[in-house]
């Protein structure tokens, strides 16, 4: 699952970054509201961790200019202001949580989880599954029908952003992002190159069907 952080606070960004790594997030950060407008819209994340207060764009502009956009990333909103008021805007807005500074570890990591459950359908035990294809999270390899892939690190993330948004085409281009990165000095021919290797391993059940290439807009993870 892939987090974007967008808080100016170099030191909290860094500290929430670094909480989210220890729990097996790839997370990418953002200082500035248009850098984080940016990276949001790639539509390449499970969760926006997103402060209210940044420079050039605040939070609530951000959240606004992507519901408008009919981005549904799930965004949790991280506050310095306690009033009802400020609160209800930021959810009436299009946030989906928000958290008031200063706030328990325990509480963001649960709010973090509780929001990606709820946008990727993943259960309690970290597991998301579909046609027959199941991954889980606490031991980071995927499963067709109940035997293991062996998956390696760059093929379980793949086929996790598959399953999360399964029925959806994804692009290459946001593949690439998501798996790889903004600065990767890696060209975007790796995708085809990994989808490959999926199929390769999903080949022995069968399942290898379900990963479609759509012509001209790129692959999509669906039972024929």
């Amino acid at each position: 699952m892939r987090i974007l952080v967008v808080e100016d606070d170099s030191v909290l960004r860094e500290a929430v970054v670094s909480l989210l790594k220890e729990e097996h997030y790839l997370v990418d950060e953002a200082a500035t509201g248009d850098e984080g407008l940016y990276m949001a819209e790639q539509d390449i994340y499970d969760l926006i961790v997103l402060d209210i207060m940044l420079p050039e764009l605040s939070g609530l502009e951000i959240v606004k200019s992507l519901r408008n956009n009919g981005h549904t990333v799930p965004i949790l909103l991280l506050t310095a202001r306690d009033s009802v008021d400020d609160r209800v805007t930021g959810l009436e807005t299009g946030a989906d949580d928000y958290l008031v500074k200063p706030f328990a570890i325990r509480e963001l990591l649960a709010r973090v989880k509780a929001q990606i459950r709820r946008k990727s359908n993943q259960g309690l035990d970290g597991e998301l599954a579909y046609g027959g294809i199941s991954l889980n999270s606490r031991v980071r390899d995927g499963f067709a029908d109940g035997k293991p892939l062996g998956l390696s690190t760059k093929e379980y993330d793949l086929l996790e952003f598959l399953v999360a948004n399964h029925q959806q085409i994804v692009t290459r281009e946001q593949i690439f992002d998501r798996i790889w990165g903004f600065d990767s000095d890696t060209t975007i021919s790796i995708v085809d190159l990994y989808i490959h290797y999926l199929r390769k391993k999903l080949a022995p059940s069968g399942l290898d069907s379900h990963i479609q290439t759509i012509r001209g807009a790129g692959f999509m993870l669906k039972v024929k």
